[in-house]
């Protein structure tokens, strides 16, 4: 009894130094499996990151935009479609599971990495088959159990950086998927802010065209007055005729208006996830919005703000790990495997002292001769890293340009609205001027026409000038990357020591 008490401790002694051994192997691999991971140089991108902007405004300005950059037009419509796009938006809601997606291929490519573990379980019972099984007077055939019960594990040492590379390369490709949310996002704010102003400016427009109409009608009736031959009949025909194809002019440019706002609407309702047939929105006008001043920053702070250079950044560290994957394909594969558990004819004694068992085995295997797939993968790999390094240098170089042709537009379209407002004036008052000179029976049905075909005409310019305007505001909010996160508080200078006071005696 002692004899046996004995022999099970020391069975159970060696298999605990055997499980340590193993997991001794286990944890110098994994140390040492990224002892020859080659880093990747980054290749000389030769950047031309100017030191300012040109058309920048000079001298203080409001400031970088704010993160709820819409905020600045002061109108709480647009803030509430704004909200409802960022939680409603399809596009932004596609964006979210590429992100997941990639999330769950870094998770895969993170598993080579890790030792892998199975638990197998099997029972059979066979019958095996004996010469003379087909005689009268035979035996029955004789049947035998078998009862497994093990552990396989099995593990790729990662000594060339292989399965290190792939897993960076799988990182910083969710990492541009983040980046990549962030530029559907930005769009699609931009898309929702221009489909508002779209939409209040075809109201401008429309409000324009009517009230323009009543006054063209209004002095339809003058003329057809002046017409009748019972007022003396100062006025022709031809006059009259004359007028009444200006108010059908008007009259028939009210239509186009009333499709561009319903389908402005509809397509408004698209980008914050609405059925358009449940979607409504008051509007209001162009011109009661709010102007915000925008400072552009430095150009070399654009590289950290704009997220389609984020991603353009991120692709192409993924593509650098990409080829160093490719570069240790070319070294051997170096695999560990081992077994153990328990196996036994009979049930009851499975887990007996004689049934356990187990096999280690190492093996190595040396590419030689794969028709050139690895050096294709290779060349391709170069291949999408170079073609990720021109994109990132387009990316930096088109941020910068976008900003300086979105300054130029600010800048250029406050001008025309100030220049089309002066237009407005003046035709109106050349306007009154005639509708005056008109009641007084002094009728010039020429110069009448002028003034009301030019004044409709820069009533209705100044109205798509104001929405061009608003436009290129959002154009600068996009181009600078959307809204920029405040910079972190000064430190607080500390206080020069107070010189103590020596008492005189």
């Amino acid at each position: 009894m002692r004899r046996s008490r004995f022999s099970v401790t020391a069975t159970a002694r060696v298999r605990v130094r055997r499980c340590v051994r193993a997991v001794a192997v286990v944890c110098v691999a994994q140390a040492l499996s990224g002892c020859f991971f080659l880093d990747t140089e980054k290749p000389a991108l030769n950047l031309d990151v100017p030191d300012s902007y040109v058309t920048a405004r000079k001298g203080k300005n409001s400031g970088l935009p704010p993160l709820d950059w819409w905020r600045g037009f002061h109108s709480h419509e647009l803030t509430l479609l704004m909200e409802e796009a960022q939680t409603a938006n399809l596009d932004i809601a596609v964006a979210v599971a590429r992100i997941r997606q990639a999330d769950a291929a870094a998770r895969i490519a993170n598993a080579a990495l890790l030792p892998t573990i199975d638990f197998n379980a099997s029972a059979t019972r066979e019958r095996i088959a004996t010469a003379g099984g087909g005689g009268g007077g035979g035996g029955a055939s004789p049947v035998r159990s078998l009862y497994n019960v093990n552990l396989t594990a099995s593990y790729t040492l990662d000594f060339w950086g292989r399965n290190r590379a792939t897993l960076l390369a799988a990182d910083e490709t969710a990492i541009a998927k983040r980046f990549d949310k962030d530029v559907v996002t930005l769009t699609a704010m931009v898309s929702v802010a221009n489909a508002y102003f779209n939409v209040i400016a075809s109201q401008d427009r429309l409000r324009i065209a009517r009230d323009n109409l009543k006054a063209a009608t209004k002095i339809l009736d003058l003329i057809k007055q002046r017409a009748d031959p019972k007022l003396g009949g100062t006025a022709s025909d031809l006059e009259v005729s004359q007028q009444e194809s200006l108010v059908a002019t008007v009259r028939a440019s009210i239509p186009p208006l009333e499709i561009t706002l319903r389908q402005n609407k509809m397509a408004l309702a698209l980008l914050v996830g609405r059925a358009p047939e449940h979607f409504s929105v008051a509007g209001g006008s162009a011109f009661k919005l709010a102007i915000p001043r925008v400072s552009p920053g430095m150009p070399s702070e654009l590289l950290n703000q704009r997220p389609d250079i984020r991603e353009a950044e991120a692709n192409l560290r993924s593509a650098n790990h990409s080829v160093e994957a490719a570069r240790a394909a070319f070294f051997p594969t170096i695999s560990l495997t081992g077994n153990t558990g328990f196996e036994s004819t009979a049930l009851s004694s499975l887990f007996g002292p004689g049934a356990w068992f187990y096999t280690v085995a190492a093996s190595a295997a040396q590419p030689i001769f794969h028709g050139g797939a690895l050096v294709g993968a290779l060349e391709q790999a170069q291949g999408v890293q170079d073609e990720f390094l021109q994109d990132y240098r387009k990316a930096v170089l088109s941020g910068f340009s976008d900003v300086e042709q979105a300054l130029i537009g600010v800048q250029q379209q406050a001008l025309h609205e100030r220049y089309q407002r002066e237009v407005v004036r003046a035709s109106k008052k050349a306007f009154d001027i005639s509708v005056q000179r008109l009641q007084n029976g002094i009728l010039d049905m020429v110069t009448l026409t002028q003034t009301q075909e030019t004044l409709f005409t820069a009533q209705d310019n100044l109205a798509q000038i104001r929405l061009q305007r608003l436009q290129s505001i959002v154009i600068l909010y996009q181009a600078l990357g959307g809204g920029w996160a405040p910079p972190p508080p000064a430190a607080p200078t500390a206080a020069a020591p107070t010189p103590a006071v020596v008492p005189q005696r």
